[in-house]
């Protein structure tokens, strides 16, 4: 006997689930797809110029008797302004999703821990929502510096006719020079 999930559908960025309506056994599977108004709310909620697509689609499913498993695919087009010459610059994102939701998060004792390398660890709440990791997990994925093709940082410091950097404490010598 095969247990197919249930499928969610969401328009909007948001698609709360209950976990105690959840099946407990087959999980549920979901597709996000936010409409025009619902991609410009989240467009400037990140600062974006434009965001021209956006899907997140996955299932969760349990992990053991009390946690939770999220994985999905996350696929949208972006527009941001590229940081040297401030034209729009498109980016297509694609990127995996995983979040596994615990009941009891393992606490460290030690009074000097490093930060675990697994981030995809979250506490589980009594409502779960699909959307708002979609969210986060494309504000992880925008590129944090855009840039246009062919965009250059200029070279402040170079001579216009010189291949050659000078000595930024040059300057510095100079002004001290005047001091004595």
């Amino acid at each position: 006997m095969s247990l197919s999930a249930a499928k969610r559908v969401s328009t909007t960025l948001s698609l709360p689930l209950r976990v105690a309506d959840l099946p407990n056994r087959a999980g549920i599977d979901f597709q996000i797809t936010p409409d025009a108004p619902s991609r410009k709310a989240l467009a400037d909620r990140l600062d974006l110029v434009h965001l021209r697509k956006l899907t997140f689609s996955g299932g969760l499913r349990p992990e053991g008797r009390h946690d939770w498993r999220l994985e999905g695919v996350l696929g949208a087009t972006v527009v941001q302004t590229c940081v040297i010459t401030q034209v729009p610059v498109t980016t297509r994102i694609d990127t995996p999703v995983t979040r596994l939701f615990l009941r009891k998060i393992p606490v460290i004792e030690a009074a000097e821990t490093e930060m675990p390398d697994d981030d995809t660890v979250e506490t589980l709440t009594p409502e779960l929502d699909p959307g708002a990791v979609m969210a986060e997990a494309l504000s992880i994925a925008l590129p944090d510096y855009p840039r246009a093709d062919g965009a250059r940082i200029p070279d402040a410091y170079s001579d216009p006719g010189s291949d050659e950097r000078p000595n930024p404490f040059a300057a510095l010598a100079a002004l001290r020079g005047k001091d004595t």
